[in-house]
């Protein structure tokens, strides 16, 4: 077996870069993609790492994400900024407005950022945490193509659809980082399983009759399992009208899968929310957010959420990341 390359942060997202580049990405988009995509290998999330990239370079070649999109701004309301992602990379138009919302939120309190005609955005809990070590505390809401049937169906009509909340722990770090889906596992795992082959635990998914399978191309083909049954299905909603209906974006049922070439762009969206915790806690809001989590941490075990993904980032940066020396092959195929 052919051991696992390792790889510095900085190489990871040169690589991510240069490959985007070279399937016809701007240099304008192609920078923060690959800044998240090695961000994502460093926190562990491999599905969303260098893995992802022969993806979105497939995509650009087909059309259905435009590669060199220009996102364009506007301020419908004063606490509200708005982005028209035009069918390109999600991860570009959050950026620029994030550029207007932080601000924005600091000095109101609160501010609102709508994404459309947008693409798969990735790790959701990466872009919460930007806000959160900016010192806002930040909810994000993506939509996804519909995986999920609801409780009592067949027919997938929601998404896996995301939610995020990243809390500041006052010294421009991260706190808390809250980020799931409302499925049991994130269908990029599904995906990850039948590239390579793999069986996945019965409880995942469904196959089209509404029966659990452990084979992941009949899983991709039925739906996802809802996490909590019907409480999973009610995440997956609000977060529907989050980060659909709030933002105009396409509904997950009629977008087109962020798998394969078949259909256009997906036209998805994301929504965030940036709060600014002191004009709301009269400045005692660092305080009790380090107690309550000093509370979870001391019982032996305990895992507070965002403290895994913390330590992976850590070590990734003082070690650098195992790389499958598959995914290089597949992501060096684009140079």
């Amino acid at each position: 077996m052919t051991e696992a390359p390792i790889m510095t942060l900085d190489e990871i997202e040169d690589l991510a870069y240069r490959t985007l580049v070279a399937a016809g990405t701007s240099d304008a988009n192609a920078r923060p993609l690959a800044r998240a995509t090695a961000a994502t290998e460093a926190e562990g999330i491999v599905s969303h790492g260098l893995a992802y990239i022969p993806t979105y370079c497939e995509h650009v070649r087909c059309g259905k994400v435009d590669g060199r999109a220009q996102p364009v701004l506007s301020r419908p309301a004063p606490s509200v900024v708005s982005v028209d992602a035009a069918t390109g990379f999600a991860h570009p138009a959050i950026e620029l407005g994030f550029e207007v919302l932080i601000p924005t939120a600091r000095e109101l309190g609160m501010a609102a950022l709508a994404v459309r005609n947008s693409y798969n955005c990735g790790v959701l809990g990466y872009h919460t945490r930007r806000l959160a070590m900016e010192g806002l505390l930040a909810i994000g809401f993506t939509n996804a193509p519909a995986s999920i049937a609801p409780v009592g169906g067949r027919r997938p009509v929601l998404g896996t659809n995301p939610f995020s909340l990243a809390a500041p722990d006052g010294a421009g770090g991260v706190a808390v980082l809250i980020d799931q889906s409302a499925s049991v596992i994130a269908k990029s795992e599904i995906m990850k399983h039948a590239r390579e082959g793999l069986p996945i635990p019965s409880e995942w998914a469904l196959d089209p009759e509404g029966h659990p399978t452990t084979d992941p191309e009949i899983a991709l083909k039925g739906s996802m399992a809802p996490s909590g049954g019907y409480k999973g299905v009610g995440v997956a909603l609000m977060v529907e009208i989050m980060a659909a209906a709030m933002t105009g974006a396409t509904l997950g049922v009629n977008a087109s899968p962020f798998s394969g070439t078949k259909g256009g762009p997906p036209r998805t969206g994301q929504f965030f929310l940036a709060l600014a915790p002191d004009a709301s806690s009269g400045g005692l809001f660092a305080g009790r957010l380090a107690a309550l989590v000093e509370e979870l941490h001391d019982q032996p075990g305990v895992r507070v959420p965002g403290d895994g993904r913390r330590a992976a980032r850590r070590r990734a940066e003082r070690r650098g990341v195992a790389v499958n020396p598959a995914t290089l092959e597949k992501v060096n195929a684009w140079l």
